[in-house]
């Protein structure tokens, strides 16, 4: 899979990366292509699944969304049923940001974000502990995002 992408394509992913909203034409001249190519490439790339989407990135704390929670959660059963019923409980509550299945301590690792540390405790409380197979959770606050 890796081997169907040449150095140009990557560059075209670099320049994704940054800025998803670049103009073929920008995404050409920063990658030495003139413009069919590029879209032609575009579209391979789409239809490989090396670019999956396109999306804006929203200041969540001008939403008031500012809250920030990690959560540490152990599974009490870990065979492949009960982990399918998790992912697919986990992906309805839309205060999860992220979930990462994690290999050590525990075994998911979700990150949340509310409005506040009341709503927060109300979204772990109804939400996070009634998820399927779910024996404990772990909360680490954010206190600054550095890098996001």
């Amino acid at each position: 899979m890796y081997s169907s992408i040449d150095r140009i394509d990557y560059a075209i992913l670099d320049v994704l990366a940054v800025d998803g909203r670049a103009s073929v034409s920008s995404i050409a001249e920063r990658v030495g292509l003139s413009k069919t190519p590029c879209q032609i490439r575009l579209k391979k790339l789409q239809q490989l699944g090396y670019i999956t989407g396109f999306r804006a990135n929203i200041d969540q704390r001008k939403l008031g969304r500012s809250n920030v929670a990690f959560v540490e959660v152990k599974m009490a059963d870990t065979r492949e049923t009960a982990l399918r019923a998790f992912n697919e409980a986990v992906r309805k509550i839309p205060e999860v940001e992220m979930c990462h299945m994690i290999a050590g301590a525990f075994d998911y690792l979700l990150k949340v974000r509310t409005v506040s540390t009341d709503d927060y405790r109300r979204v772990l409380g109804e939400k996070i502990s009634s998820l399927p197979h779910v024996s404990s959770t772990s909360t680490h606050v954010s206190i600054e995002a550095i890098h996001e």
